[in-house]
């Protein structure tokens, strides 16, 4: 059984990397620069930083527990975002990373929780 830092772990980690670096910079720049636009959309663009963060750190020191809740977290924030912007568009006048199930991100944040938890479950 693979190890969870090895093959396709690997990757995994590097694109949980790249989440956490897309995600931080732009909810910086959007709360630097216009907060007051959008506040609910750019706290939870932040919010979404923090998790990918999280994930990725988890992952990368084979932090199975934590790692578990923040892919959890993940998925529970890009569903429960994805519907509120879809049920109340005017409530997000600024996409998040998670808005619309993450379409802006080529919808690579509902997939990405999903194979973060198959991947801790495979190497358990």
């Amino acid at each position: 059984m693979p190890e969870l830092r090895e093959g396709p772990g690997r990757m995994l980690i590097a694109v949980y990397g790249i989440f956490a670096i897309a995600a931080t910079s732009r909810s910086a720049v959007q709360i630097g620069t216009r907060f007051e636009h959008a506040p609910v959309a750019y706290v939870l663009s932040a919010f979404a930083a923090l998790v990918y963060v999280l994930a990725t750190v988890a992952l990368a020191r084979g932090g199975r527990r934590v790692a578990l809740i923040a892919c959890s977290i993940e998925l529970a924030g890009v569903l429960l975002v994805g519907v509120a912007s879809l049920v109340v568009p005017a409530a997000f006048p600024d996409a998040t990373v998670w808005s619309l199930f993450g379409i802006g991100y080529g919808f690579i944040p509902l997939v990405l929780p999903v194979l973060g938890l198959w991947w801790l479950r495979k190497t358990a």
